[in-house]
């Protein structure tokens, strides 16, 4: 008993610690330790219960699966349980766990199978009569989170299963993001100031607690099925005939699986694995070793928490050490400033690393990188070098730490911290360093759709001084273009007159394109493709934007909101200590009957400032939140302009850079204009909306979305009662279940363009709603 109570702090301890650390992985999708240093501690404690019974209860985390269920998403019980795995990082682990199956079923063969431990987050779909009606998380393996509307955004899982399949089954799996959408979300993350996501399997977990399903597409998500939990219909006699079964279903299985009849033969595929994992889309931590008969595993049963038939074995993180030489700066398109590491080239997964990101400030001091340190690279989800851990134990005192610069190592602008940020930014918009990000931008697709003058191509125009300023392309010459070496002087690649003319012919034509399209190009902060085609519908041309009323209008409406908040007789006040303050000494010696008198006459200013924008053009909702203390009503006003976006036009247009680009314009004797109404007015979508869904196979998205608008229709992001056609490509989503819900019309991708195409369509053609085939789109 004396041992007990002496073991009991550190028990009490650990608990609280497993418990903090499985929140921050479960909950928050933002861990602070490894998968390692996590299943040390619960060893320990583990270890302590089994010394001292008296300590362990049924509530301690050794006895729990997973997190807990989240109180944003209904809880809903699993038909059978979702256990966990036990898992080991020692090989010699392996063989006692076979050796306590072969005690368990004497004189038996017990063949095995090993998949990849897909690094996600554990799933599990209920199919009645093979239609997807429920997907739930793991949660505490009872019950998980309903997720079911954010599942049905993953392609590559089916809405509705073949002919003939059990009546009733639950499958489970893992949800993942594939490594390159995580390294692009990362870039793009970096590039806007944003804190980088840790890893692919927290990012994927942080997407699926989305509760706004749009934004979950938007992530990519993919899935992949390996288990089962309840299942009405004969079961196959095998764990690899099953995952074939779950393959001619349409789910998605591993990419291997191995079969073994011992345990060195299962070892020698998990090191087999361990080779080639790298080259699966997704992140792999371990592999899976499972008895393979369900029969055995019917006779070997589990534990409270785990199966005694399978196990993980998880491979040690792929580390190297090496010696942090600098920390230099990267500026980005937008301006943000990004620390990167400058390595004693080192291999990791097997690849050379000399660079790895230090994502911001923060980062680094919160790891206190130091210049001079050696440190431990790992490639976060397999594709990004990263610093997980400084070797303080090897620091020599010469070590330096690192400040980012307060001014911009390309221009030497003053560096800005914009509020609620935590990336530094250069907001000289002509530094030389984004040079070549906004040549790139000018010409993108979405913006100029000047073909081939991307990556290598803008590099060199730039060097060669060939073009400074996007507007520099429009007096570009075809015959200097074409010499253009992308190469070096002893192994030259030269453009080639064939790529210059398309190149010069597609500048040409870039002179015709509507006002959206070059708002776009300009590179403005904070405009993005839509908010272009919605700044270009509120003006008829660029000079028109520059100056305009409308845009001053939505200003003036938020200083007028920020003030009726600030003077609201039941505003708290700003949450920070500094803003706070000022906030009090704003209101000080004003009573309370002002305050209500002055608010009320803000709600007028209001008012008359969202009905002068009404009649302007613009598009705006206010909500009326009446007090039933006599107080005047609190008014939220939304509008498809938000002040950050004003701002960031006002400020661009009056900015140098934003002038000289007007005067030039004027010079080349441009002045985009926005699209005719006479254009699209009379079209044949004209005031309709409509969304898509699925794969296009004829068209590309992108084309079909600029044919819709040029029958002068507006395209729509979900299904809702104001849809008026959902158009249905290859694997749709569940946009059509919803259409059939409402009773949206809804068409296949080619009867849409054969109606749009056609010479003269018939006005009633459209109105005819044309179902799918069975199987077709379904």
């Amino acid at each position: 008993m004396a041992d007990s109570e002496k073991a009991k702090p550190r028990a009490l301890e650990l608990i609280r610690e497993i418990e903090r650390h499985n929140r921050l992985y479960y909950e928050k999708a933002a861990p602070e330790i490894t998968d390692q240093d996590f299943d040390a501690l619960l060893r320990e404690l583990r270890e302590i219960e089994e010394k001292h019974p008296d300590l362990a209860s049924p509530e301690s985390p050794t006895q729990k699966v997973g997190g807990t269920v989240l109180v944003a998403f209904e809880q809903v019980r699993h038909l059978v349980p979702m256990q966990s795995l036990d898992n080991t990082y020692s090989e010699g682990d392996l063989g006692d766990f076979v050796r306590r199956m072969q005690k368990l079923l004497p004189g038996e063969a017990i063949p095995l199978t090993v998949e990849p431990k897909v690094d996600g987050v554990a799933i599990s779909l209920l199919y009645e009569n093979g239609r997807l009606v429920r997907a739930a998380t793991r949660g505490d393996g009872t019950a998980g989170d309903d997720v079911t509307e954010n599942i049905r955004t993953i392609r590559s899982i089916p809405r509705q299963l073949p002919a003939g399949v059990p009546t009733r089954m639950e499958i489970r799996g893992e949800v993942y993001l594939p490594k390159k959408l995580f390294t692009r979300i990362n870039e793009e993350r970096d590039e806007q100031g944003l804190p980088a996501f840790a890893n692919p399997r927290n990012t994927a977990a942080g997407s699926l607690k989305q509760l706004d399903s749009r934004l979950v597409a938007k992530r990519g998500l993919e899935a992949l099925f390996y288990g089962f939990g309840a299942f009405e219909g004969q079961l196959p006699p095998t764990q690899s005939e099953f995952i074939e079964l779950l393959r001619s279903f349409g789910l998605p299985g591993p990419d291997k699986l191995w079969q073994a009849q011992t345990a060195e033969e299962a070892l020698a595929a998990i090191r087999e694995l361990g080779t080639i994992r790298h080259d699966f889309p997704y992140e792999t931590d371990g592999a899976v070793l499972k008895v393979d008969v369900l029969a055995q595993r019917d006779q070997l049963g589990s534990t409270a928490k785990a199966p005694r038939w399978a196990i993980a074995y998880k491979y040690e993180p792929e580390r190297a050490r090496t010696r942090l030489r600098d920390i230099t700066i990267q500026v980005g398109r937008t301006g943000v400033l990004t620390p990167v590491a400058e390595l004693e080239p080192v291999f990791v997964s097997g690849s050379r690393v000399s660079r790895a990101t230090l994502h911001n400030e923060e980062e680094v001091h919160r790891k206190d990188i130091r210049i001079g340190d050696y440190v431990l690279i790992e490639k976060a989800g397999e594709v990004i070098p990263a610093v997980v851990a400084v070797l303080t134990g090897e620091r020599s005192g010469a070590e330096e730490k690192f400040f980012m610069p307060r001014n911009c190592p390309s221009c030497g602008s003053p560096a800005v911290k914009r509020k609620d940020e935590v990336a530094w930014r250069c907001e000289n918009i002509i530094c030389p360093a984004q040079k070549t990000r906004r040549l790139e931008f000018f010409t993108q697709r979405a913006a100029l759709d000047i073909e081939s003058l991307g990556g290598a191509v803008a590099d060199k125009l730039i060097e060669t001084q060939l073009v400074q300023d996007p507007l520099d392309l429009f007096a570009l010459d075809e015959k200097r273009l074409s010499t253009l070496n992308l190469g070096s002087p002893d192994e030259p690649r030269i453009f080639g007159a064939k790529h210059a003319a398309k190149v010069v012919k597609a500048i040409q034509k870039a002179r015709d394109l509507p006002l959206h399209k070059w708002i776009l190009a300009l590179a403005i902060p904070h405009v993005g493709a839509t908010t272009a085609r919605q700044l270009a519908a509120l003006h008829e041309d660029l000079e028109g934007l520059a100056k305009s009323a409308l845009i001053a209008g939505f200003l003036q409406l938020q200083e007028l909101l920020v003030e009726a908040n600030n003077i609201n007789p039941d505003a708290t006040g700003p949450k920070d200590p500094a803003e706070r303050e000022q906030w009090l000494r704003t209101l000080a010696g004003i009573s309370r009957e002002e305050r209500i008198k002055i608010h009320a006459q803000l709600n007028e200013k209001i008012e008359a400032s969202v009905e002068k924008l009404r009649k302007a053009g613009a598009k705006m909702k206010v909500k009326t939140e009446k007090k039933a203390n006599g107080n005047p009503p609190l008014l939220a006003v939304t509008s498809e302009l938000e002040g950050e976006v004003c701002k960031s036009v006002v400020d661009f247009f009056q900015s140098e850079y934003g002038r000289r680009t007007l005067e030039r314009l004027q010079s080349l004797n441009f002045n985009p204009r926005r699209e005719s109404s006479s254009e699209t007015s009379g079209g044949l979508l004209s005031g309709m909306t409509v969304v898509l869904t699925g794969s296009l196979a004829k068209i590309t998205r992108r084309d079909m979305e600029n044919l819709i608008r040029s029958l002068g229709g507006n395209i729509g992001g979900a299904v809702s009662k104001n849809t008026t056609y959902l158009v249905v490509g290859a694997a749709p989503g569940s946009k059509l279940e919803d259409a059939q819900r409402l009773g949206t019309k809804f068409f296949s991708e080619e009867e849409f363009l054969a109606i749009m195409q056609a010479p003269t369509p018939p006005p009633e053609a459209i109105q005819i709603p044309v179902k799918p085939q069975q199987g077709e789109l379904l």
